[in-house]
């Protein structure tokens, strides 16, 4: 066997044996380049040029952190050993006509051994860069695009590892339910089946993302990189909703056009939520505790959209198929109103149990603790089944209670307190009215048994 034969042959055992860690790697090289995007950053409106960006190389810094930490993984031991024996002897003994002579080789990129070392190797230096201009404590709009611009270079120009050099890539980008995949193989219509295809691959792409967000941690390198991911959804979203643009009018079934031009319009207005509410200059809030929590919330509303979009199109096709036989947990849209009308009730009857212990010190901070602690579960599991409409004023409200100290409750400034939680009472009445006049609850009672059990666990 020739040694370029066994180079390859342990790479591609590696891709074997490491298949999930090449599968994130290909999402972190594509995350790290569109964060350099600045179209692609939840800001506000300010003067982004007079903005300091040291935050968002920390952040940048922290995903190069864990592209290195999948790298040590994927390359064996020994394999590393020898390569930084070797970078070692160039620095200290090798002759400049030999270090030309190695560089040129690597450079080749004859091999994915290379593509891997060099990736490697380009990226400790990055790291390296990065965190000598942090201790500056200020980088500039300008400083922050250049490393950009050097982060996607070496990104773009591997040989083997670059995300961007198909569109759709068969080794990551695949539908992964066979019955789905089953489904698009017999649409007889050529350019619908490609058109669909394509649809589900991007919508497969976004589950895939999101499966390497981590949701029970608060390392900062894991909160950076799933606060990049759900920036690389953004612009992966953008991207299909110009695809389904394109090719509606491709498509014959006009029942078909209206179904994606409303999957289309859902993600518009959730990306508006998440990007534009949720993670609002997320990079200048770091340090608070609920920024662990405001990703999880655009996590969900996002994972929740995109599985209830794979299981609509699904439905076009085969309308036999539920949502449980393509998601496990998959709860559908009346399902998804139930629950928030019964979550909205149990919050109404918390905030209504605030009111009438107005009168007493005593009860009232002991119910204003119900309701705060209530407001922690419903902000992790219900906010995301918000309409847009409504998902405003929830936050506001929660986010002014949140700010509330016990003494405040107890003290002086009580009465704006209970003004606020009461027009607050009043929003709510009228939100379950709307609620309750969905078609699908029509007639529906309450579920008095699960109201009943989260008043007791919270109470």
């Amino acid at each position: 066997m020739a040694p370029g034969d066994f180079r390859q042959e342990w790479v591609a055992q590696s891709k074997l044996d490491n298949a999930v860690l090449f599968s994130e790697l290909d999402v972190l090289l594509r995350a790290l380049d569109r964060f350099f995007n600045i179209e692609n950053l939840p800001y506000s409106n300010e003067d982004i040029a007079g903005r300091n960006f040291y935050e968002e190389l920390l952040a940048a810094r922290d995903v190069i952190l864990r592209v290195l930490g999948v790298l040590e993984v994927v390359i064996p031991e020994n394999r590393k050993n020898a390569y930084w024996f070797r970078k070692f002897a160039e620095s200290k003994f090798m002759p400049e006509r030999k270090i030309d002579d190695f560089r040129k080789d690597l450079y080749l990129q004859d091999t994915p051994e290379k593509g891997l070392y060099l990736l490697y190797d380009s990226f400790i230096n990055m790291k390296g860069l990065i965190s000598d201009l942090a201790r500056s404590g200020h980088i500039s709009y300008m400083g922050f695009l250049n490393v950009g611009n050097l982060v996607s270079k070496e990104i773009r120009e591997n040989v083997f590892f670059n995300p961007f050099k198909k569109n759709m890539n068969p080794e990551f980008d695949i539908i992964t339910n066979q019955t789905i995949s089953k489904i698009a193989k017999a649409i007889a219509d050529k350019d619908e089946k490609k058109h669909i295809s394509v649809i589900y691959l991007y919508l497969f792409r976004f589950i895939r993302i999101m499966s390497f967000i981590e949701l029970t941690t608060q390392r900062a390198v894991s909160l950076s990189t799933s606060l990049i991911l759900l920036i690389l959804l953004r612009s992966e979203i953008n991207a299909f909703r110009i695809y389904i643009d394109k090719s509606i009018n491709k498509l014959k079934s006009q029942d078909l056009q209206m179904l994606l031009q409303a999957i289309a319009y859902q993600f518009s207005m959730e990306t508006k939520r998440v990007y534009q509410q949720e993670l609002k200059d997320i990079l200048r809030k770091k340090a608070s505790v609920q920024f662990r929590g405001k990703i999880e919330n655009s996590h969900g509303i996002l994972k929740n959209l995109t599985e209830q979009s794979v299981v609509q199109l699904t439905q076009h096709f085969n309308p036999a198929i539920s949502g449980v036989e393509v998601f496990a947990s998959f709860m559908n849209k009346i399902e998804q109103s139930f629950r928030l009308r019964e979550d909205i009730h149990v919050l109404h009857a918390f905030v209504a149990l605030f009111c009438s212990k107005a009168d007493d010190p005593g009860e009232r901070l002991k119910s204003f603790e119900s309701l705060r602690n209530y407001m922690l579960y419903f902000e992790s599991f219900t906010f995301r089944l918000l309409r847009h409409d409504d998902y405003e004023e929830f936050t506001h409200f929660f986010h002014d209670l949140n700010t509330i100290k016990k003494e405040m409750v107890s003290g002086k400034g009580f009465p704006k307190i209970l003004e606020k939680i009461k027009q607050f009472k009043i929003f709510l009445e009228t939100t379950l009215r709307h609620i309750g006049n969905r078609s699908e609850l029509m007639d529906r009672q309450l579920d008095m048994v699960r109201i009943e059990s989260l008043m007791s666990q919270y109470r």
